[in-house]
């Protein structure tokens, strides 16, 4: 998309920063990990925002849950999903030396679990879908659940085991991911944008989460999301390794335990565009959390916390050149997948920067297909309860 044609990093001036060659718009993990692909192929770089990491990043999870997060209807997404996670590896192997500090990045596996027979129905309603699509997730008797959990509730009536569903810590990622940004060149101002004519630059990323819409008119809506950071009382690790994903008299929770000793807590899914944290929500998280693992009735509570996920009315991502808009490219629209989905986000629209061609890969999740009369990749089949069952990721 640069002109002169593709760009090659022999071209790249090593003196001064020049005139940025790409802006992002946006310093989250989707926006920094653009910049950092992009500034590793040479080019100059600068990212815009005010206070990087403090929009969906720094209230995400971390869960890089491909298989676990398939749900009906979603084909083209859960393709992209698995594509994403399978760079993860080596994703974090390369950032981890980059910017020589860790991120967190574990593969213990996810647990999905039911605490009664509704709720083991309901889990195994969605995880025999995910078998039927070849995903690697293997169903479990009590005992085998307990057996690699013991910090598990004795009262819970089965799951499942997906091995491949991994986690990562996200305030850890997106210290990391500016630091290599910055090492590669790339250059982060905190002037904020609010119209995409103040930017200067052959080709402008917007990948700007929420802020999207009002920058291009895509509709991209924020979903409200409560989280809690719980902290292990003896300073150790947590009783347990696994992310666990739940269901707990209907209540659907997650818990991702970091080494550090903070467990995750979420989430709620909000249709609602403030970041209060109510008591109801802290309440619902609370006893779930503590019907699936007892312990964690001892630990600290440290933060509540809520932010607001970029959903898009097929709850997929916004990736691509934004027609009518000639050296405009976004990526937004992530919703709950956000973190795993950054690998192959960076990638691919680093790719379109250099070659100006998209990769195949982005055809599902083009900004034209919000036009009349366009398919979208993923609402097919989604009911109201399987919205409501998405949480921070």
């Amino acid at each position: 998309m640069l002109a002169g044609g593709p760009f090659t990093t022999e071209s790249v001036n090593r003196g001064p920063f020049l005139a940025p060659e790409v802006a992002v718009v946006g310093g989250g993990v989707i926006g920094l990990a653009i910049a950092w692909r992009c500034a590793r192929r040479g080019l100059r770089v600068v990212v815009h925002d005010p206070a990087p990491g403090s929009g969906a990043s720094g209230v995400a999870a971390g869960m890089l849950s491909p298989v676990v997060e398939a749900h009906f209807g979603e084909d083209e997404l859960t393709g992209l999903l698995a594509d994403s996670a399978a760079r993860w590896p080596g994703f974090a192997a390369e950032l981890t030396e980059a910017a020589g500090t860790p991120i967190g990045y574990r593969t213990d596996g996810t647990l999905v679990v039911g605490l009664t027979g509704d709720d083991l129905a309901e889990a195994r309603r969605l995880w025999t879908y995910q078998q039927g699509l070849g995903l690697p997730i293997t169903p479990l008797r009590p005992s085998q659940v307990r057996d690699r959990e013991p910090a598990l509730t004795l009262r819970l009536r089965g799951g499942a085991f997906a091995a491949t569903d991994h986690q990562v810590d996200p305030r850890r990622l997106v210290t990391a991911l500016r630091t290599a940004a910055e090492r590669a060149g790339a250059r982060l101002v905190d002037t904020p944008v609010t119209d995409l004519s103040e930017v200067v630059a052959p080709v402008t990323v917007v990948a700007a989460g929420c802020g999207a819409a009002a920058l291009t008119g895509l509709p991209v809506r924020p979903v409200k999301g409560q989280i809690l950071r719980l902290r292990a009382p003896d300073g150790g690790p947590p009783g347990f390794r696994h992310v666990i994903r739940g269901y707990a008299d209907g209540e659907p929770v997650y818990l991702v335990p970091r080494a550090d000793g903070e467990v995750v807590v979420g989430a709620t899914v909000e249709e609602r565009s403030d970041t209060a944290v109510s008591a109801g929500a802290v309440l619902r998280l609370l006893r779930a959390a503590v019907d699936l693992v007892p312990d964690l009735a001892e630990y600290d509570l440290v933060e509540t916390v809520a932010g607001l996920r970029p959903g898009t009315p097929d709850n997929a991502p916004v990736l691509g050149p934004l027609p009518g808009r000639p050296g405009v490219v976004v990526a937004t629209g992530h919703h709950r997948h956000g973190i795993v989905l950054a690998p192959v986000t960076a990638d691919l629209i680093a790719d379109l920067v250099v070659t100006g061609t998209p990769d195949p890969l982005l055809a599902p999740f083009g900004a034209d297909r919000f036009t009349c009369g366009a398919a979208r990749p993923g609402s097919t089949g989604r009911s109201k309860q399987s919205i409501e069952e998405d949480g921070w990721t």
